[in-house]
């Protein structure tokens, strides 16, 4: 009754004159070819910026779907032997409105006002390079892969762009040296181009093609074409990367030591399409640590990486039996129980030939902490078919001297845009088996099929998996295991015309996971989350209202906090829940959510607020979540803090505080991290680790402090 009612109220809330969006037909922009100097100031003064041609039609994808632009956008190309560059003339009617606060490397571009470009330079509807810069002149890149499936914002370029801000708008020149993008050895290039502008305090989203509500600007073959590109060579066939750091490390009740390192990374362009990496004695002494967290479910929590290596190539190695078992998980790599264990050097291979992405990497570690020397490899292999689709297969091997633990797996996707037309669709299956050395491999299987259609006003997923109670993929991760799966979510987001205020509704009739005991096929956990009723604002605030069913069956009993254990049985319980924030391109913004009902034999009361301030050069944010649980006579509560504090002196210079504390561990974590970009490509940092106890009176636990010093060549 719950789908009948919300699929009836999402039919009626479809204003009446709806219709598809007509895309325009697909344009092209000629690079103009140069031989003068271009000074990245962003004023745009040299004469081949008024010489060359130019795009200016772009067209709204939001608010006003299919209108023209309310404030003009003038794109240019140039390019050298060496370099591509890229004018933009942001012109805007109120200057001062403009919203920009970041100002960092890398920055969070989602809520400021920014200019995008996508090029896919093997013209190929699939991958492709994203570069983002704001009004600050802060930069940001992504590497696209499998059109948005892959986002990988830590693959990092060289280049650069200059900004001025005037009474007429904003301005940008930048600068991409060919040498950082793969492309064909042909004279004449043609590469696939789309370009985003967003205005924030519009909320208005423009695109030069594309623009239609289904497609985000990640949809390659939906963009236009650069064209006129000749005689251009990526000519940096070594790019070395050598590193020094550096510091003295204090651990509680011990002297202080000293601690010294050296190495670096070897890149060697094999081909257009094929790069090769060697890392040796490969240091993360930069890398900022795991957020805390205090664990009330009976799984593992999943950390996320954060070390650079491992997440320049991270999208090749994706394997699709979904984000709770994965046959890759690189921090099983030069980590144990998130220590760090030395990783002594290995060599990388990514890139493209023909039709086929091969991705291969073979990682050594040291002895330390118990773990012994360890070799840890992976090959993954995607041929793309049809227009963009593709099959393939991965393995992994994990190998010590006395212990052994190979995965081997084959998948297959079908993804097309133009399903009805003009509708996104994915179909996939994975199949994936280990073998562990003195392991029963008989029943060491893990499987899923999936079906996806992601589009503008109707969101549908439906996935089926299967994990045996002897699938053991040691350099993957497994929330769980023995279980088999079937999940799906059903969504509608109507735009209804009666509502001046909201950009969209969101109704959610249906989102479910349902978990049997694989061995015995009974039920072991249930999920389901109904939405009567979420609104995104034109403002861009959001708030939404869940209603949440829960089933659990404990063979075991299990332990939340504090010697508190939740004993064998079988639960089916209901909570609630109330989530909202405003928008963040704000000087101010908040997120805050509320949950309530019960939990396992008692009742849990969940409150999480964050608040965050936007003031230019300097941003700071902080965020608590508190849990009141009832069960039986006991009552516990829990806190989590963190606090986090950055301020940019300029796009090359900034410096980030992060601080953490929960009522778990009594344990402050203080992370201080200054980063200095003394020439693009190269790195400084300054780093101050501590820990402070909380019991009783504040003590200093550990404290490190280290410099490490990364220097870029390319020859």
């Amino acid at each position: 009754m719950k789908i009948v009612l919300s699929i009836s109220l999402f039919f009626l809330l479809l204003p009446k004159h709806y219709a598809l969006a007509q895309q325009k037909e697909i344009s092209s922009l000629r690079a103009y070819q140069i031989s003068e100097k271009i000074i990245l100031d962003g004023e745009l003064d040299e004469p081949a910026w008024q010489q060359a041609p130019f795009a200016s039609d772009f067209i709204q994808r939001e608010l006003n779907n299919g209108q023209p632009a309310t404030e003009e956008t003038r794109v240019v190309f140039l390019y050298d032997a060496s370099t591509l560059y890229i004018g933009v003339w942001a012109y805007d009617s109120q200057p001062d409105e403009i919203i920009a606060k970041e100002s960092k490397r890398d920055f969070r571009w989602g809520s400021d006002d920014n200019f995008e470009i996508i090029l896919s330079t093997f013209n190929d509807n699939r991958n492709g390079y994203l570069f983002v810069v704001n009004p600050n002149g802060a930069i940001a890149d992504v590497l696209i892969t499998d059109e948005g499936a892959g986002f990988n914002k830590d693959w990092n370029a060289v280049w650069d762009a200059g900004v001025e801000v005037t009474d007429k708008g904003w301005f940008v020149e930048i600068a991409i040296p060919f040498s950082n993008l793969k492309f064909p050895e042909d004279d004449e290039q043609i590469w696939a181009l789309n370009m985003e502008r967003n205005i924030r305090r519009k909320n208005e989203q423009v695109l030069w093609q594309g623009w239609s509500r289904d497609y985000e600007l990640e949809k390659i073959s939906q963009a236009g074409k650069l064209v006129g590109l000749k005689g251009i060579h990526n000519r940096k066939f070594w790019e070395l990367k050598p590193f020094v750091s550096t510091g003295v490390e204090q651990l509680r009740g011990r002297r202080i030591h000293s601690k010294y390192k050296i190495g670096g990374d070897v890149n060697y362009l094999l081909s257009p399409k094929m790069k090769l990496n060697f890392t040796v004695n490969t240091d993360f002494s930069q890398v900022e640590s795991d957020r805390e967290q205090i664990n009330l479910s009976r799984f593992s929590l999943f950390f996320p990486e954060k070390r650079d290596f491992f997440l320049e190539g991270k999208n090749l190695f994706r394997f699709n039996l979904g984000r709770s078992a994965q046959t890759f998980y690189s921090r099983q790599i030069g980590l144990a129980d998130r220590k760090e264990v030395p990783v002594l050097g290995g060599l990388r291979l990514t890139g493209k030939k023909g039709r086929t992405n091969l991705g291969l990497m073979t990682i050594q570690t040291g002895k330390k902490r118990g773990e012994p020397s360890t070799n840890f490899s992976v090959v993954r292999v995607k041929q793309d078919v049809l227009e963009n689709s593709n099959v393939g297969f991965i393995v992994t091997s994990r190998k010590d001297k006395g212990h052994y633990n190979f995965l081997y797996g084959v998948d297959a996707n079908y993804s097309t845009s133009k399903m009805f037309g003009n509708k996104n669709l994915d179909v996939g299956i994975a199949f994936s088996q280990s073998i562990t050395q003195d392991s029963s491999n008989s029943n060491a299987l893990g499987y899923r099929a999936y079906l996806s259609s992601i589009n503008d006003l109707v969101e549908y997923d439906l996935s089926v998996s299967r994990i045996t109670k002897d699938f053991n993929p040691e350099m993957g991760y497994l929330r769980r295991k023995n279980y088999k799966r079937i999940a799906t979510e059903l969504q509608f987001n109507p735009r209804p015309d009666f509502l001046p205020f909201a950009r969209n509704l969101e109704l959610k009739p249906i989102d479910m996971s349902y978990y049997l005991n694989d061995e015995t096929n009974e039920m072991e956990s249930f999920f389901y989350e109904w939405r009567p009723l979420g609104i995104e604002f034109k403002t861009g605030d959001f708030i939404e209202f869940n209603v949440q069913r829960f089933y659990d069956k404990l063979d075991e009993p299990f332990e939340l906090i504090e010697q508190n254990f939740i004993p064998v049985g079988t639960y089916w319980y209901s909570r609630y829940e109330v989530q909202g924030s405003t928008y963040r391109g704000r000087p101010v913004f908040f997120r805050q959510s509320l949950s309530w009902g019960d939990f396992y034999t008692g009742q849990r009361e969940e409150v999480a607020a964050q608040i965050g301030w936007n003031l230019g050069k300097f941003n700071m944010s902080a965020d608590w979540q508190r849990n009141i649980l009832k069960l039986g006579q006991a009552k516990l509560t829990t806190h989590e803090v963190g606090t986090r504090l950055e301020f940019a002196f300029n796009t090359h210079l900034y410096t980030t505080l992060f601080g953490q504390w929960n009522n778990e561990d009594d344990i402050a974590r203080l992370d201080l991290r200054v980063n200095w970009i003394p020439k693009t490509g190269s790195y400084f940092y300054f780093v101050v680790n501590q820990e402070y106890s909380t019991v009783g009176t504040l003590s200093v636990l550990n404290t490190t402090v280290l410099s490490k010093l990364t220097w870029f060549f390319s020859v």
